[in-house]
Parts: structure tokens; C-alpha cells; sequence
């Protein structure tokens, strides 16, 4: 059953919210970064990038965590930020022109990560893990939830509704043309009953944030050692999470584009193709239709690939068309043997379109670009209950949350 808690958010003060509040910091270009920090005062990235605002050369490790700590600190002290005094879930929706996203911010268990309650599809880097786990050690907050997804609850969905009856704490829009909106339920008979109805459920499904989940769960199990006694009502025993059903959940294909064709001509390597996909020339743009359907963009000609054979059906990973196209056509064709650290290859987001695709190929002067049809939440699931890991970069997922809008206190 999977275990979540209230918790006493620090938040931006109402008046400054749409200047704090920020995407991720790693979304953000070096100019864009530059700009943001040089033009807002208010924007959360000045705590996670605090040499900006001190004309400090960049530093790095606990050095640079402690200017984070303490820019946060400043933040705190100036009166940005406001320290909640009673504990509550907080429902979060993100209104985007096309669609809409609610879900509840809460504190998930670290146990429940332990014990593989809360499922994972990503493999993670032992060095990223460490490298975070000291920041937060560091720095002592969680600023940026992890993305979680659970069946869908009637009986949430039910107190979540009544609790958006209320006038939010926030409603702002944003230059990415997204609504923000935010809510707290700190009325005790709300909290249990939700608290309850996430009881029922056994187990619940990182979407995004494997890295962070990975470092919260580490920071947890160092303390506890610090602590012999500790209670577990601690707050390092939970990590910042936003739980969405899995009705609300968006999965965007992640495609992937190749520089060159590993020394092949392009008939070559359509006739090696030949093996494996049926290789069917289209007259325009062609977004695949089905799983296993792929469709491909050589020298400005679109192409639909279709797989010849059933993939191996004692693994749910080799049936995703990510992986059936490393195996089939990145490795063996091209040469791409880590999607992590190939400079050759490169992706983009199915939140653009087919078109899209092609213009970044060809701007970028890349010989070939792969469009894949999008995992469903269900090949999600499956990937995770089965303890498979899904190639990296196999799914675009949103909603993408905000930074600096909830914040836990590690030391609260």
C-alpha cells in the first residue's frame, strides 16, 4: 500500500508568485538562463544558480550547494517565500492550450521507494544519485516534486473536486503560455480520507524525476544512519512528489535523429532496412499510426516503417519500438552503441510534430530522423511491474512541474 503525507510547503508569497516560480533549470538555453536571471530578481533559478546575483565565478560541489543553502535562506529572510504553518496536500493544475493536468502534491514515502511500492522504468546513474543526495544533504530542501502516476481513484478524484470549490492560492499564467494554478487542503477529515484511499493501492509509477526519486531515497537511508532513533516521521523519510491519475497522463513519442548513416548511401541503407521494416515511400509528412510503425525522414523524402516480425513477447522492454529500433537499425546499422554518450544522435520531443522533426534534421544538417508511435501508460506499467528498464529517452512525458511553487523542508 503506498504511504503519502501532508507536509508545511514553503511557497512564494502570493504577489510574487509568477516571478518566482520557474521551469527546470536544466530546460533552460545559457542565454535564456542569462537573461532570466539578469531581468527577474524574484526567479527561483537565482537560488539554484546563486554565483549570478554575487559576480562569482561558478563553483562546485558543497561550496556551491552552501551558496545555494544560503541564497535560499535570503530568499526566506526577505520575505519571497512563507514557511506554511499547518501541514497540507496541495492540488496543482497546469492548464495548457490543449489540455489540462491536476494532481496532489504531497510527501511519498521513502520506504515505499525501498521496498518497490513506488515502481521505476528508468535505470539511474550511481554518480547523479550521489552528486544530488549531497545537495540535498547540503542545501536541505526539495524544490521541484517528482512526477507520479496511480490508477485512477474515484474517491480521490472526489475530494480533490470538492477541494477546488475553494479559491486558490495562486492563479497565474506564465510566458509558456501555461495556467498555473495551486490549492491547499490542510482540513484534517480531508487529509485522512485521501490519505486512506492511497492505502488501496499497491503500488504507484515514477513518470519522471528517476534521478531525484534515486536521491531522496539515498539522503534517506544516510540520515537514518546519522540517527539510529530517528521515528520516521522525520522528513527525510519522504520525498516531494505530484501524483496525477493515470487518466490525466501525457506520453509523447521521443524521436530520434542521426547525423550521419555510418559510411552507407541512402539506397544502401534503405535496401539493409528491407531485412526487417517494410520500407513504404510516402507522398507527404507520415506520423506513425500503431505500434511497431515508424516513420522516417531521409534526405527530405518521409518514409513509413513497418516491423516484418512479432518482437520477442517474453519481454516487455523488446516490445517497445524505442528499443526494436536500437536493435534493429541504431546499432547494427549505424553504429550507435549508448544513446547516453553517442554525439551522433540526438532527440526531440513528439510535442513538436512530424514537421517539427524535420525542420530540427534539417537545420541541423542531420542525415536521418526516426518518428516512433508513444508509449502508453500501460507499456509504462508493464515495463515497471515487470522490473525492465526502458531504453533512455523513450518517452516525453507530461505535465512538466514548476520549481520553487512547493517546497519541502528537509528539516521540517
Amino acid at each position: 500500500m503506498a504511504k503519502i503525507i501532508p507536509f508545511r510547503a514553503i511557497r512564494p508569497v502570493a504577489d510574487k508568485v509568477h516571478l518566482v516560480a520557474t521551469r527546470s533549470y536544466v530546460s533552460y538555453s545559457r542565454p535564456n538562463l542569462y537573461r532570466k536571471l539578469h531581468e527577474n530578481p524574484y526567479t527561483f533559478i537565482h537560488v539554484i544558480n546563486p554565483e549570478f546575483s554575487m559576480g562569482l565565478k561558478a563553483k562546485r560541489g558543497a561550496a556551491r550547494f552552501k551558496l545555494v543553502r544560503n541564497k535560499f535562506r535570503d530568499f526566506c529572510e526577505r520575505g519571497i517565500l512563507r514557511h506554511d504553518e499547518t501541514p497540507s496536500f496541495y492540488i496543482y493544475r497546469q492548464i495548457q492550450p490543449k489540455d489540462s493536468f491536476t494532481g496532489l502534491i504531497c510527501g511519498i514515502s521513502v520506504d515505499d521507494y525501498l521496498n518497490g511500492t513506488i515502481k521505476v522504468h528508468e535505470q539511474t546513474l550511481t554518480r547523479r544519485e550521489k552528486l544530488f543526495q549531497k545537495y540535498l544533504d547540503v542545501c536541505n530542501f526539495n524544490a521541484e516534486p517528482v512526477l507520479l502516476t496511480y490508477p485512477d481513484d474515484s474517491g480521490v478524484n472526489e475530494a480533490i473536486e470538492l477541494s477546488l470549490q475553494q479559491r486558490p492560492l495562486y492563479d497565474f499564467s506564465t510566458t509558456d503560455h501555461l495556467r498555473h494554478q495551486l490549492w491547499a487542503v490542510d482540513d484534517p477529515k480531508v487529509i485522512d480520507y485521501i490519505t486512506s484511499q492511497f492505502t488501496h493501492h499497491e503500488s504507484i509509477y515514477i513518470a519522471d524525476g528517476h534521478h531525484r526519486s534515486a536521491s531522496s531515497a539515498l539522503l534517506g537511508k544516510v540520515r537514518r544512519k546519522l540517527n539510529p532513533g530517528y521515528s520516521g516521521q522525520e522528513m527525510f523519510n519522504y520525498i516531494m512528489a505530484c501524483l496525477i491519475p493515470e487518466s490525466q497522463l501525457s506520453i509523447y513519442d521521443f524521436n530520434r535523429v542521426v547525423k550521419d548513416l555510418n559510411g552507407l548511401t541512402p539506397e544502401a541503407f534503405i535496401e539493409r532496412l528491407k531485412a526487417d521494416f517494410e520500407v513504404i515511400r510516402q507522398k507527404e509528412m507520415y506520423q506513425p499510426e500503431r505500434l511497431h510503425e515508424m516513420s522516417m525522414y531521409l534526405k527530405g523524402k518521409w518514409y513509413a516503417l513497418r516491423l516484418r516480425e512479432t518482437p520477442d513477447a517474453n519481454s516487455v522492454t523488446a516490445s517497445l519500438d524505442s528499443q526494436i529500433l536500437s536493435e534493429k537499425v541504431l546499432r547494427p546499422l549505424l553504429g550507435i552503441e549508448d544513446l547516453k554518450t553517442d554525439a551522433r544522435i540526438e532527440f526531440v520531443s513528439g510535442k513538436v510534430g512530424m514537421d517539427g522533426l524535420a525542420i530540427f534534421a534539417d537545420k541541423k544538417k542531420m542525415e536521418v530522423a526516426f518518428g516512433l508511435f508513444p508509449v502508453t501508460t500501460q507499456q509504462l506499467k508493464a515495463v515497471s511491474d515487470a522490473g525492465e528498464i526502458m531504453p533512455p529517452k523513450t518517452t516525453w512525458i507530461e505535465p512538466k512541474l514548476r520549481s520553487g511553487l512547493t517546497i519541502m523542508s528537509l528539516d521540517d
